[in-house]
């Protein structure tokens, strides 16, 4: 085991040495490369899987979901709150859509910002095990499922590049084949050659071919044994993303046949009202607890409740209003319900973290649970519920082109199925939406995915990108001077600065234009 952790140290430092050119080059006795597939898997499991890997959290400070509400004042002295200066900070750059947000004199680039260094290191794992799979002993059904796992982490990998740093697929005058995607690595050998950037088409023919390919392989030799490892239901979960990103009406067909798949294998959501105990406390573990919630496919991440970045703890602010909380248009798309015997929509009872001032407000996600102890698993990853609607907006979108009455009438019923175990129906029974006009419906069925899916994997902002949607955000400094700035729709900034760390190691890197 000694030996396989000098391994593994060592083929990770080869990462950093640009002027290696094999990339298992042997540097020492005591290093010794793996033999067998179970050598192989744990490796994979250290550099492929990401695990409580810390990433794009800062994502959500783009969309409309966050406001800001400045630092606090501390009554006592008329001035801001210097704890909470930082929060403020470290939000500012993403949530005035600064275009210098990830330069080096502007950010500094906390943890979590440096998206496309951290995906790229998973991707160089995920690649070591692609190419030394068939160098190592054992079974053609073991390797033929690390190769599966490793593909696909690899797509899920470039699905979020391509999705942070390029326009959406079929977004207002873009041409995928000619528009800049991000560097296509599929090889561990290191190089001199500096990679410039592959086409948005190109990037996604490649997440294609990865996951169709993983999804056959662990379908034919893969069980996964939990919700941290990924199976072929998981590879068919992200397909149905990968399609409703791509957006041509082609690629809906695709959309609503892999999520058909996923649902057909697992259709059961998590019911929300099971939360609920005996003496009607509603229990705060999160959609993502695995124990509890049955939805859960996939997940990965810290457990984002603990993290101090952008909010405070939440035991530190009762009576102070955070510099960033959930914003009101968010918060008014949620039945509240008639009172405690009928909360309504239980999202807005579960999601979130809340604050106290005069009331209690919604502060954060909180899609995980609190409890570090005994939830240290975060809420990234994929879930049942998303894929549902993954294939309610492929049917929407598909009826209005082909005019098939089942496709509106699916759709409905997915949105419908979806709703039900939201609600609080311990004593008043959930009332279908009705929807029959398809413009209505795709409305609806986007404000559901926000309903469902807010502060959770990037989403939002994806859905903003995809649908060309313009987001204004009103920001407060900490002097308490507001100002309004606005990211107006199908702007350049829906593909983000690429981090001054790639672009300074990287001549051959174009940089977005601002």
């Amino acid at each position: 085991m000694k030996k396989l952790f000098i391994y593994t140290f060592a083929i990770l430092n080869v990462f950093m040495l640009d002027s290696c050119k094999k990339f298992l080059a042997e540097t020492s006795q005591d290093e010794i490369r793996p033999t067998t597939t179970q050598d192989l898997a744990s490796l994979m499991y250290g550099t492929a899987y990401p695990y409580q890997t810390v990433v794009d959290n800062y994502i959500d400070f783009l969309t409309d979901d966050l406001k800001c509400n400045g630092a606090p004042i501390v009554a006592a002295t008329g001035l801001p709150n210097a704890t909470y200066i930082p929060n403020l900070t470290n939000g500012t750059p993403m949530f005035t859509f600064n275009s210098s947000m990830f330069d080096r004199n502007t950010a500094g680039l906390l943890t979590d910002q440096d998206s496309w260094k951290t995906y790229y290191k998973l991707i160089s794992g995920c690649n070591l095990i692609i190419d030394y799979v068939d160098k190592v002993a054992g079974s053609a059904s073991d390797k033929n499922a690390m190769l599966g796992q490793a593909l696909f982490l690899r797509a899920y990998y470039y699905l979020k590049l391509v999705s942070i740093y390029s326009q959406p697929y079929s977004g207002a005058g873009i041409d995928a084949t000619k528009s800049l995607g991000v560097p296509l690595v599929l090889s561990s050998v290191v190089s001199d050659v500096r990679l410039p950037r592959n086409t948005i088409a190109e990037v996604y023919t490649q997440i294609e071919k990865d996951l169709l390919q993983a999804a056959d392989l662990l379908k034919n030799n893969y069980t996964a044994p939990n919700v941290f490892r990924v199976g072929h239901i998981t590879a068919y979960a992200l397909l149905s993303r990968m399609y409703l990103y791509k957006g041509r009406a082609e690629d809906m067909d695709k959309a609503i046949e892999y999520a058909s798949y996923v649902i057909n294998a697992t259709p059961v959501l998590t019911d929300l009202k099971t939360y609920f105990s005996s003496t009607n406390t509603f229990g705060t573990t999160g959609i993502y607890d695995y124990n509890i919630s049955r939805e859960v496919i996939w997940c990965w991440g810290p457990n984002s409740t603990q993290t101090t970045v952008y909010f405070p703890q939440a035991s530190s602010f009762s009576g102070l209003t955070p510099p960033f909380t959930v914003s009101d248009e968010l918060n008014n798309l949620y039945d509240k319900g008639t009172g405690t015997t009928n909360q309504g929509d239980l999202r807005y009872v579960s999601y979130f973290l809340k604050y106290t001032n005069g009331g209690s407000y919604p502060l954060r996600a909180s899609k995980v649970g609190t409890n570090n102890s005994t939830q240290p698993y975060g809420d990234k990853g994929i879930r049942l519920a998303e894929v549902y609607l993954n294939r309610a907006e492929a049917l929407i979108l598909r009826y209005k082109k082909t005019a098939q009455p089942a496709d509106l009438t699916q759709a409905l019923s997915d949105i419908n199925y979806l709703r039900q175990y939201r609600y609080d129906t311990r004593n008043t029974p959930y009332v279908p939406v009705n929807i029959t006009n398809a413009d209505a419906l795709f409305t609806f069925c986007q404000q559901e995915r926000r309903r469902e899916l807010c502060l959770e994997e990037g989403h939002r902002w994806m859905d903003i990108k995809r649908w060309g949607l313009s987001v204004t955000h009103l920001y407060k400094d900490v002097n308490g001077v507001s100002t309004t700035y606005t990211l107006n729709a199908n702007s350049l900034l829906y593909a983000l600065p690429i981090p001054y760390t790639a672009t300074e190691n990287n001549y051959n890197l174009v940089q977005n234009p601002r």
